[in-house]
């Protein structure tokens, strides 16, 4: 779907296909477990979100040079403004990538190319967001933050994400107090797996100002009364949670219910290259399956843009805004 929208929950190390998985492999001198792309995408099957994991950290192995960085960049952003992505907030993975021995600075020049020439080359603008492996321990996000320092001109805000139960958003109190003394946004994964007590924790002890995920809201009618409330966004990922189990099939999924109640709701792809389709399959799949009409569609368009990161520019959010209002539907 065309639909103008911003991307807000978007890991870039997700959008790795398995064509460019194979051919910066075989670029590096890295050895993958699997021998063609069929069987790697065969691999796609997840249980659970762990089982994820595993896979998707397994494939970032290929990833080692600014130019890897650079071209996984280019890649997602020519399929997201195909599907009418007009802005979108990245996020990564520092620490997936110092842990095997790729210094901070790769990661982090290699996007940052990539996304300084994005508007030009693809009408899409962007921003960064630096998210901290939340089953690492908070000593390591802190000293994560600091060694991203020389770089934070291109690091808009920052977030936290993988396996989320048993790893509550109060454990990483102290990076958010030194991001937000650094001027930086803040937003946080809560409620996806986790509990909604992870929800209130992360607005309440983070100060994130969008959750990432927070379906399971729901089960919390006084929290969604202070979403709704507060207009606290969430960037929600239908096909994400149908791979990952949160929910049994694309038609159960909470959407329509959620904005019923009043909820900034926002339709994003997550990890689109082992999820099944990037922001507009999203979009597409969410009208089909929910029978999501034209202006409930436009509503989570427009909510998108709301939600993003363009208070220094709010004449560029007017500007997306009004694409949204005219748009015309096939």
């Amino acid at each position: 779907m065309h639909l103008p929208k911003a991307e807000l929950h978007l890991h870039i190390e997700g959008t790795l296909e398995p064509e460019l998985a194979f051919a910066l492999a075989e670029r590096n001198g890295v050895a993958l477990p699997y021998a063609t792309t069929d069987e790697l995408r065969a691999a796609y099957e997840f249980e659970d979100l762990q089982s994820f994991l595993d896979l998707y950290y397994a494939l970032m192995a290929v990833l080692r040079t600014e130019e890897d960085f650079a071209e996984l960049v280019d890649a997602y952003l020519t399929r997201a403004a195909a599907q009418g992505v007009r802005h979108a907030e990245i996020f990564f993975d520092p620490q997936a990538h110092t842990a095997r021995g790729v210094p901070i600075g790769t990661v982090i020049e290699g996007i940052g190319r990539a996304l300084e020439r994005s508007e030009e080359k693809h009408g899409v603008s962007t921003q960064l967001i630096m998210c901290f492996l939340r089953d690492l321990s908070a000593e390591a996000a802190l000293d994560t933050l600091e060694s991203a320092k020389p770089y934070l001109h291109r690091i808009s805000a920052i977030g936290l994400d993988s396996a989320e139960v048993g790893h509550p958003p109060a454990k990483f109190r102290a990076v958010y107090e030194e991001a937000t003394a650094l001027g930086l946004r803040k937003v946080a994964h809560a409620g996806e797996e986790g509990p909604p007590e992870y929800i209130r924790e992360a607005l309440d002890i983070l100060r994130v100002e969008r959750v990432d995920h927070g379906l399971r809201c729901l089960e919390d009618p006084e929290l969604v009364a202070r979403l709704v409330a507060d207009r606290v966004p969430l960037t929600l990922c239908p096909l994400s949670n149908v791979r990952l189990r949160t929910v049994d099939t694309l038609k159960d999924h909470p959407l329509p219910e959620m904005m019923a109640a009043g909820l900034l709701c926002t339709v994003n792809s997550d990890d689109p290259a082992y999820f099944g389709g990037y922001a507009g399959d999203n979009f597409d799949a969410v009208r089909d399956a929910l029978a999501l009409d034209r202006e409930q569609l436009r509503t989570l368009a427009r909510n998108s843009f709301e939600a993003a990161f363009l208070d220094h520019d709010e004449e560029r959010r007017a500007r997306y805004l009004s694409e949204v209002e005219a748009y015309a539907f096939d």
